[in-house]
Parts: structure tokens; sequence; C-alpha cells
């Protein structure tokens, strides 16, 4: 069986996805806990799951995006996803703004994830396998590009 010899810019993007998830599931857990510290923890979790989605979108709208709109010919997909990036960011700004873990933030960051979920699917079964088809695309050398500027924006709010 034939494997790809480098990652790429999709595998990048995609170890994102999975990171997040696992942060959501987390955060899922904790709503069930009558625990008293966490809502607290539930606060800094979603506040995390925010950051890493902002630096992520950042990426993508920086760097992927134009290298695929200017790579392929279709580009609906590209105009959805930034629509739901779009959508995602709104929530992010309402969960951010929150003081307390009520059932609104625990709605919010139910939602988000479910926007997270739905964008994936379609980057993961729609969008990577055209950018990997994409002939003018470098996306190993696109993966280099995109670590070094999440690297910058992980940083600045560090």
């Amino acid at each position: 069986m034939a494997t790809r010899a480098a990652k790429d810019a999709c595998d990048l993007l995609d170890a994102d996805h999975r990171a997040v998830r696992k942060m959501f599931k987390e955060y899922e857990e904790l709503t069930g806990s009558r625990a008293r510290s966490a809502a607290q923890k539930k606060m800094d979790l979603a506040r995390q799951i925010c950051h890493e989605l902002t630096v992520h979108a950042q990426i993508e709208e920086e760097i992927f995006y134009p290298a695929l709109r200017a790579a392929m010919k279709d580009t609906d997909l590209l105009a959805e996803a930034e629509v739901e990036h779009g959508s995602v960011k709104t929530l992010i700004a309402q969960i951010e703004e929150m003081q307390e873990a009520d059932e609104m933030f625990d709605a919010r960051v139910k939602v988000l994830g479910e926007y997270v979920d739905h964008h994936v699917k379609e980057e993961r079964n729609e969008i990577f396998p055209k950018a990997r088809a994409a002939r003018k695309l470098d996306l190993v050398a696109m993966r280099e590009e995109l670590e070094t500027r999440k690297e910058e924006l992980m940083a600045e709010v560090a």
C-alpha cells in the first residue's frame, strides 16, 4: 500500500480538527459534573477551544484558502467555508464575552462544536481531496508556512 511520503497542509489542519474535537468531548464530560471546580474548568476549556479555533481559522483564511482559490476552478466550497468561519467567529465572540458557565454558555459551546463538526466534514471529504488533486499546490511547503504562522499566532496570546 502506498503512503504519502511527507505530511502536508491538510494533515496539519486535520490534526487541529482532531485536537479541538477532543477538547469539545472533554467539555461535554464536564457539563455532567456537579463539582464546584467544573464551572471554572469549563470556562478555561471553552477559552482554549476558542483560541485554538481562532488561530486555525486565521491560518486557513490567510494561507490555505487563498492558495486553493488560485489553484482551483470551482471555489464554491471555499466560499461556504468562509461563511462558516464567520458563524464560528460570532459564537466565539459571544462565548468569550460571557462571565459564567451557565446553561447559555453550555448551549453556545455545544452549537460551536456542531458548527465545527460540519465544517470539518466538508473540509475532510471535499476540500482536502480537491486540494491534494490540484497540481499547482505544494501542500508540503504550505504545511511549513501554516506551522510557522500558527506558532506566531499562538505565541501572541500565550
